[in-house]
C-alpha cells in the first residue's frame, strides 16, 4: 500500500511540476513591442497572389520583373511591412504565392502591393483580406536569418 501511495504521490507531484513548467510566461514588454492584444494577437492583411492577366510578356521581361518583385519583397521586409512571403508549389488554381502585411487596413496593403513590379505589369494580381493572427509572426524574419544558409 505504501508503494502504491508513493507511486501516486510521485505521479501527482510530477504532474503538478510539469504543469507549472509549461505555464505561459507573459512578457509584457515583448507584447507591447509587437502591438499584441490581450490574446497575443494582432491584425494583419493577408494577400493571395494569383497569376495575372499579362500572358504576353517575354521570358526576359518576366525575369526582370520578377527580379524587381524579389527586391521589393526584401525592401518591404526590411521596413517591417511584410512579415511573411512565399510561393505556392505548382497548383491548378493559379495561386502563385502569399504576402502577410504588417498593416491594419486593406487600403494600406493596396499601397504596398502597388510597389511590386510584377503586379504593376499584371504578371501577378493580388487579393487582399484582413487577417488576425499571433503577433509573434513578426519575429519570423529574425529567426529565418539565423537558419538560412543561402539567401534567395
Amino acid at each position: 500500500m505504501k508503494k502504491m501511495f508513493s507511486f501516486f504521490a510521485l505521479l501527482l507531484f510530477g504532474t503538478i511540476g510539469f504543469a507549472q513548467e509549461t505555464e505561459s510566461k507573459f512578457d509584457e514588454n515583448l507584447a507591447k513591442s509587437l502591438h499584441a492584444d490581450e490574446y497575443g494577437m494582432k491584425k494583419y492583411v493577408f494577400c493571395l497572389l494569383k497569376s495575372g492577366s499579362n500572358t504576353t510578356a517575354t521570358k526576359e521581361e518576366s525575369k526582370k520583373l520578377f527580379e524587381g518583385h524579389m527586391a521589393n519583397i526584401g525592401k518591404l521586409a526590411k521596413e517591417g511591412k511584410l512579415v511573411v512571403a512565399g510561393p505556392f508549389m505548382k497548383n491548378d488554381r493559379n495561386y502563385r504565392g502569399i504576402y502577410i502585411f504588417n498593416v491594419v487596413t486593406v487600403e494600406e496593403a493596396k499601397a504596398l502591393v502597388a510597389t511590386d513590379p510584377a503586379i504593376q505589369a499584371n504578371l501577378l494580381e493580388a487579393e487582399l483580406t484582413p487577417w488576425y493572427a499571433t503577433a509573434a509572426l513578426q519575429e519570423t524574419l529574425k529567426i529565418h536569418e539565423k537558419i538560412a544558409k543561402t539567401k534567395i
